[in-house]
């Protein structure tokens, strides 16, 4: 029994370790990632006119996505104008990238794509994922809707039947 208890202590202690390990890590983990996050925000000018332009327009998308829930062909029209866009973003950023002397104080449009990734394709996606869930949402509804109505169908041909 002794044993039992020595090894079964044991473990608990090398879990203990484990789990201290673990959350040093992730703090340390965190730390520089939230430190890249706050230079990118500080790197970007948000008074120029086509990046507030831009946060105007996914604010707006936001806006008739939210009112517009109870549609669901014209969310579905979303649904695919935001992949379609998210799809595009390659292409738009080496668009971007020849011409933003023409719209922008500094090129923001790096090879890599990580600023249209950011905020271009971002919200887009977001906005994507909100039209999935109420989508799923709208579905689930439907079938207990409809299920409901089967339920009641066939409680009326029972009663017809009786009589």
């Amino acid at each position: 029994m002794e044993e039992l208890r020595s090894a079964l202590e044991e473990h608990m202690n090398q879990m203990a370790d484990l789990v201290q390990k673990l959350s040093s890590e992730l703090r340390s983990g965190l730390r520089p990632a939230y430190e890249n996050f706050m230079g990118f925000f500080h790197a970007i000018d948000w008074k120029e006119p086509w990046l507030m332009g831009l946060l105007v327009f996914h604010f707006v998308l936001l806006i008739v996505t939210i009112l517009s829930r109870r549609n669901t062909n014209f969310q579905m029209c979303l649904f695919l104008l935001a992949l379609a866009g998210v799809y595009l973003a390659e292409r738009l950023n080496k668009i971007l990238a020849d011409n933003w002397k023409s719209f922008a104080t500094q090129n923001y449009f790096d090879p890599s794509g990580l600023f249209l990734s950011v905020l271009w394709s971002g919200p887009l996606l977001v906005i994507a994922i909100l039209i999935l869930v109420n989508t799923l949402f709208n579905l689930c509804y439907m079938i207990v809707k409809w299920k409901k109505a089967e339920l009641r169908h066939r409680a009326r041909l029972s009663r017809n039947k009786e009589d």
